[in-house]
């Protein structure tokens, strides 16, 4: 875990609300896993003071070396201020962070599940696993069309599926759905997203009494990023309490709902 500054290469809208921040990729940063996030020091002095959990989106050539990507919703002063960085601006970063996702060895089948900006990390890892050669299937979640990643960003490999609540896209209702269809397709899950949605997929787990693992990201307020705050406190229901940013964000979803 390091502390960097680094200049923006590109700063853009990249759909509906969401927005993408191109940096370069420092050593510091080289061995960042998919779902591993970096804590992003946004305005000008200490207003706001606090950093925003961000996760590492995905990785390019660029013309000086590797680039990453974050990528993220516009939702209040943090994110605006990160939004309206320009190239060429300075951004304090402070990572990697986190345990990020663990695809196991000798798999083919994996299935990728994201709900709204969940999809941030998640490219990242389909990208992985494509390079690896095994077989992506990714499903999106969204309230509308205008929150659905766009498919052109996506490796022509990965086979997407869209769901949106108002059947502005793909199939009308919610993730869950072809979550259930695909479940006993793949030999390992990944999902990230909000709690509501882990409590669905879930009950489709139970349901259908699988021993498939299924690795949850979870999405926790965060004001330290480095487990001294405990404001990302979750309490699995098997007892104990767990810190998103130390003990996860990653979590089995069976850990998480007993």
């Amino acid at each position: 875990m390091q502390s960097v500054t680094l200049e923006v290469i590109e700063s853009a809208r990249l759909y509906g609300e969401t927005h993408i921040l191109w940096l370069p990729l420092p050593e510091a940063f080289a061995t960042a896993q998919p779902g591993q996030f970096v804590m992003a020091y946004c305005g000008e002095g200490y207003d706001p003071l606090l950093g925003r959990a961000l996760s590492f989106h995905r990785t390019r050539q660029g013309a000086s070396g590797l680039e990453f990507a974050l990528l993220f919703d516009v939702v209040g002063r943090g994110t605006d201020w990160l939004a309206r960085r320009e190239r060429g601006d300075e951004l304090r970063l402070v990572g990697p962070l986190g345990r990020g996702f663990e695809p196991r060895p000798n798999v083919q089948r994996m299935l990728l599940v994201g709900g709204g900006i969940g999809v941030a990390p998640l490219v990242g890892l389909a990208d992985r696993l494509v390079e690896e050669g095994r077989e992506v299937t990714l499903v999106l979640g969204a309230r509308s069309e205008a929150g659905i990643f766009p498919a052109s960003q996506l490796p022509p490999a990965v086979e997407l599926i869209v769901a949106t609540e108002d059947g502005s896209a793909g199939e009308r209702g919610r993730v869950t759905a072809p979550f259930q269809r695909l479940l006993p397709w793949c030999d390992q899950a990944f999902a990230c997203g909000p709690n509501a949605m882990f409590e669905a997929l879930h009950g489709v787990v139970r349901t259908s009494q699988t021993a498939k693992p299924v690795q949850a990201l979870l999405e926790g307020v965060m004001a330290c990023g480095m487990g001294i705050c405990y404001s990302c406190a979750v309490f699995p229901r098997r007892g104990g309490v767990k810190l998103v940013c130390h003990d996860g964000p990653m979590f089995d979803l069976r850990d998480l709902y007993a």
